[in-house]
């Protein structure tokens, strides 16, 4: 059986079984579950509660409870039957553990949350790739960063990347850009312009960096004209090439010298500036695609627990915001980060800690006096084999 499926099930029957249940179930929402069929089976029962079911002040729990659940989830999900709703409180082991059977099910919500926010930053960082932009990379960057503190606080704890993230191991390696060759050409071109114009370094060197280039050849060349230039040294395509033959491009196949003489050949009019941003741009989508590549292999990789998840998650974007500041800077534009903002220093609500450190609570039963049932009750209806003994 999959264990959120087990935990989905035990959860609803739990709260069939015992409707007191719900009272430590506030910080779970109707959409943290994955079938539709328990969404609405929780959505309705919290209906019931609210409408003050009389279910809630009867002992023992009468059938009414169970299907007046189904009639009003039927309102809204199809195929749901009563014998489904009695085959969830068969499955549940005990009604009591509900807060640690809505734990699981929060988080594989949190897990598919960001699987899902994910997907959508790298289908944007594509897109934008294809059409030249950077806004909606950024915009669904923003819309991950706000959703991985908004979980943060529901499981509990404070949105903190990191500090010490390896690659799980079982992230695949990232796909090529989808704009390779009007990259190359532009990343060529820039060299060309910088090579043949030292003075241009000025208008780039400030926020262009050598893994800004797609092309790594293209990085190592940058990675020369900045040692250059920071060390005051003449630049033109003699003194470029002489720092890269010391720093052992030529001897390790790195750059070969028919790519050196075609880079140098190919300068023409051109703004450095302008192709630095164009450079800058790819960069912006290919970091944002990274990102998004490696927070959904992490998402997808069940044995990673939530807060981990979330940590490794904003890790994985800190090199997009990054990325972003430069582009920023290069736009003249002030720099925003995608850093989560910090919680507030009351600390997340208590019912959201209660979602991460959900532990069955013996509740003090007080004795009712007997009275004969009005209704069958639910308790009649369970198999003895999953009794609470």
């Amino acid at each position: 059986m999959n264990p959120l499926l087990g935990a989905e099930q035990a959860l609803i029957g739990s709260v069939l079984l015992d409707p007191g249940q719900l009272s430590h179930l506030d910080w779970l929402a109707p959409d943290h579950f994955y079938l539709p069929a328990h969404q609405a089976l929780f959505a309705a029962l919290r209906k019931l509660r609210d409408d003050a079911h009389p279910a809630l002040s009867h002992e023992p729990v009468p059938l009414s409870w169970v299907s007046d659940a189904v009639d009003e989830a039927s309102t809204h999900v199809r195929g749901l039957t009563a014998t489904y709703a009695h085959t969830l409180i068969a499955v549940c082991p005990r009604p009591a553990h509900a807060p640690v059977y809505g734990r699981m099910v929060l988080e594989g919500a949190i897990h598919r949350s960001i699987t899902e926010h994910a997907i959508r930053l790298h289908q944007a960082a594509r897109a934008d790739a294809l059409q030249g932009n950077v806004e909606g990379a950024l915009h669904y960057a923003d819309v991950l960063a706000g959703v991985l503190s908004d979980l943060a606080q529901r499981w509990g704890t404070e949105p903190r990347p990191t500090t010490s993230a390896t690659p799980p191991a079982n992230v695949p390696a990232v796909p090529p850009p989808v704009r390779a060759d009007p990259v190359a050409e532009d990343e060529r071109f820039l060299l060309a312009v910088l090579a043949e114009e030292p003075k241009a370094m000025d208008g780039v060197v400030g926020w262009l960096r050598p893994g800004d280039f797609a092309d790594p050849t293209h990085g190592q060349l940058y990675r020369c004209l900045g040692a250059l230039h920071h060390r005051g040294e003449p630049i033109d395509r003699v003194t470029l090439l002489w720092e890269a033959q010391r720093r052992g491009l030529l001897a390790d196949g790195t750059l070969a010298g028919d790519q050196f003489t075609a880079i140098c050949d190919s300068v023409g009019p051109g703004s450095a500036e302008w192709l630095g941003e164009l450079v800058m741009r790819s960069s912006v989508t290919r970091t944002a695609a990274k990102s998004a590549h490696i927070i959904r292999a992490l998402a997808e990789n069940e044995a990673l627990a939530p807060g981990r998840l979330i940590s490794h998650a904003l890790h994985a974007l800190d090199p997009l915001d990054e990325v972003r500041a430069r582009w920023q800077a290069a736009n003249g534009r002030p720099a925003t980060t995608l850093t989560a903002p910090t919680p507030s220093p009351a600390g997340p609500p208590p019912a959201r800690v209660h979602a991460a450190l959900a532990r069955t609570t013996p509740r003090p039963s007080t004795p009712s006096p007997a009275r004969p049932p009005s209704a069958p009750s639910l308790a009649a209806m369970r198999p003895l084999s999953r009794g609470h003994g």
